[in-house]
């Protein structure tokens, strides 16, 4: 794929799911990738089976912005520049507003807008220098739609591409590139966040008979990045053909 090797992408929420399956299709495509999660564990066996170095891993909790920072530090250290981030940590404990989830809604609020935020908060000082760049943010189908019991994750979603939106506006002066990927029911432990046992089986049963593979995902990814520079695609929203809502 034109446009992506040797390109120096940092991935949070990079142990599974979308995140794991966007490493895989990059490295496969020549990209310097550096991976951030909390896991390191699988963060480290998923670098071995890759192919990069072991310096390129860095245990992440996207809810610290020092730590978010420490990644970007790290990806610019080992290669000098930071030309992607994909925004990709995220978690979907979903519940009818009436159980009060207070400490969910918190937890949502601090991983899907403020992870999002701090990594935008990383690269943007490297990427205004280059004078190049592009940021990609994970929402979703739910920041599309809202449904009951996902007001939370709808809410957090939706502001994920009000941000983007208005990161995009602002950064044309530096030649940086954002992007918005919003999938619905794909194959990753996302629904395993869900606490409420009844919510959890019905998402359980939905996932089961809809989901398609992560690698939808990352091919959304590749077809982002490997747009000719002048080409800025703003936002992708993609679902199982058979998924309605």
């Amino acid at each position: 794929m034109q446009n992506i090797e040797n390109k120096v992408v940092v991935i949070t929420g990079a142990s599974s799911g979308l995140g794991e399956a966007a490493a895989r299709e990059l490295a496969r495509n020549g990209a310097k990738l550096v991976l951030g999660a909390r896991r390191l564990d699988r963060l480290e066996a998923l670098a071995k089976e890759i192919g990069i170095d072991a310096k390129a891993v860095v245990k992440t909790d996207v809810t610290k912005a020092d730590e978010v920072k420490a990644l970007v530090n790290r990806a610019v250290e080992l290669h000098g520049r930071v030309d992607v981030i994909i925004n990709n940590a995220g978690i979907m404990p979903q519940s009818p507003l009436e159980r009060l989830r207070i400490d969910e809604w918190d937890q949502m609020i601090d991983v899907n807008i403020k992870g999002v935020l701090y990594g935008i908060a990383a690269v943007l000082p490297h990427m205004t220098r280059q004078k190049s760049g592009q940021i990609i943010n994970v929402s979703s189908v739910a920041g599309h739609k809202v449904r009951a019991g996902g007001a939370v994750y709808s809410a957090t979603k939706h502001a994920v591409r009000v941000i983007s939106e208005g990161l995009r506006q602002e950064v044309k002066p530096y030649n940086i590139r954002t992007t918005i990927i919003s999938p619905g029911a794909v194959d990753t432990e996302l629904p395993n966040s869900i606490s409420e046992s009844d919510v959890a089986a019905g998402i359980k049963q939905f996932y089961e008979k809809m989901a398609i593979p992560a690698d939808s995902f990352a091919r959304c990814v590749v077809f982002a990045m490997s747009q000719p520079d002048d080409v800025d695609i703003n936002e992708i929203l993609f679902r199982p053909t058979a998924q309605e809502l």
